[in-house]
């Protein structure tokens, strides 16, 4: 099984890795390959709304979405961290995320979902209410675990400080890997639902 993480934050090595590394750890020794990518510090302009995706199935701006969206459609659960700059993700990767979720058409039913942000005080649960809606409207069972998934720290490394926020990402970690291979039991003996032909409707008609 593969889990794809997505680090937002621009600071290599941050608080926001610390969290990260902890997961990766538990998914480890869970027998879950893990890959993470960097994307708070990459150039990612948002979704201009062209349409292009719907023909070609990948984003018209070739870059690391067009390479997110492929390891994406692999991966069992996708783990989305970002520091909290406003009580809100960092822009970059709203922006990632926008066009990931929109471009990629890959079946997402039933890969699992995790957020994860990190601040100094803070803006997390809104955070982390904001990021969770990228799994809900695409029918991603969300893992969860002890307590809302945050970590505090401001300057780097200091996120190692928070005990209770690294023992919130272990314990994700270990109910994430446990969700992806029950749900992956679960298609093996019973399938996937049918899925319904989509409607659409508009407010002004």
């Amino acid at each position: 099984m593969k889990v794809l993480m997505i680090n937002g934050s621009p600071r290599v090595g941050g608080n926001t890795a610390v969290a990260l590394a902890e997961m990766e750890k538990t998914f480890r020794k869970n027998d879950i390959d893990v890959e993470i990518m960097q994307i708070g510090n990459k150039p990612i302009r948002g979704c201009i709304a062209c349409g292009t995706c719907m023909k070609k199935g990948q984003c018209v701006f070739d870059d690391e979405v067009n390479e997110a969206a492929v390891k994406f459609a692999q991966a069992d659960g996708l783990v989305i961290a970002s520091p909290v700059y406003y009580a809100s993700a960092n822009g970059t990767l709203v922006s990632f995320l926008d066009r990931l979720f929109y471009s990629c058409r890959c079946d997402k039913r039933m890969k699992v979902g995790a957020s994860v942000v990190v601040a100094r005080r803070g803006g997390l649960s809104a955070t982390f209410d904001e990021l969770n809606k990228y799994f809900t409207i695409n029918q991603m069972p969300i893992a969860s675990s002890r307590y809302w998934n945050s970590v505090h720290g401001r300057e780097k490394g200091e996120a190692e400080q928070d005990a209770e926020g690294i023992q919130t990402m272990r314990i994700l970690a270990e109910n994430m890997s446990f969700l992806m291979k029950s749900i992956a039991l679960g298609k093996e003996k019973f399938g996937l639902p049918e899925p319904e032909e989509v409607q659409f409707t508009h407010f002004i008609r």
